[in-house]
């Protein structure tokens, strides 16, 4: 089996068990340094917090590109996965609320990235399919559930609510005072408009 590359442009291949969790451990610990550091941190800071060497990051990821790209579709991945957890344990209009939080701490902390992912460098072409993908069916399934349940109105489209709160999503530095978090609360609102649950 394989532990080369496994995203950033390059092929994904099967990995062994201690391989994965070094992988793992990497970008977890990138996702953390990329949010308080910005995507030029040293390679030193990304390995001593994911308790590997330098020659374990560069030969899973070759190039810092292949890094932040893999950065990028991990966080994606985990905050697409929460969805149906917080559906088994909260009602629709619930899980709906909180996974829209989510998907605000994802946009709050990735924002370091932007520059990066629209650097024009093909190593980033790809994302802006991967995000789109992963995320709006999640979410559609979300409002699915909750117009189904009769929590809110049935004409909502998932990709115009994505945009809605990525645009009004502060930095995580900035929203001290939970701004970002009401606003959500306001657009949950908005979706409730013309239902039953509209005066709960």
């Amino acid at each position: 089996m394989n532990d080369g590359p496994t995203d950033g442009g390059q092929p994904r291949r099967r990995v062994r068990a201690d391989a994965q969790r070094s992988i793992d451990a990497l970008l977890t610990a990138a996702a953390e340094v990329f949010a308080t550091s910005g995507v030029d941190a040293p390679v030193r800071e990304i390995t001593a917090k994911a308790g590997v060497g330098a020659g374990t990051l560069y030969r899973h990821f070759p190039e810092r590109t292949h890094l932040i790209a893999a950065v990028f579709r991990h966080e994606v991945d985990a905050c697409t996965d929460a969805a149906p957890l917080l559906s088994a344990r909260h009602e629709p209009v619930e899980a709906l609320t909180r996974w829209l939080e989510r998907f605000s701490g994802f946009i709050a902390t990735k924002r370091g990235l932007g520059a990066a992912l629209h650097s024009g460098d093909p190593a980033y072409d790809s994302l802006p399919a991967y995000f789109e993908e992963r995320f709006v069916p999640v979410l559609g399934a979300l409002l699915d559930s909750a117009a189904e349940a009769g929590q809110i109105r049935s004409d909502t489209e998932p990709w115009d609510l994505l945009v809605a709160v990525r645009n009004l999503t502060l930095p995580a530095h900035e929203d001290d005072n939970g701004h970002t978090r009401r606003m959500i609360a306001l657009l949950v609102d908005g979706l409730r408009y013309g239902t039953h649950a509209e005066a709960v």
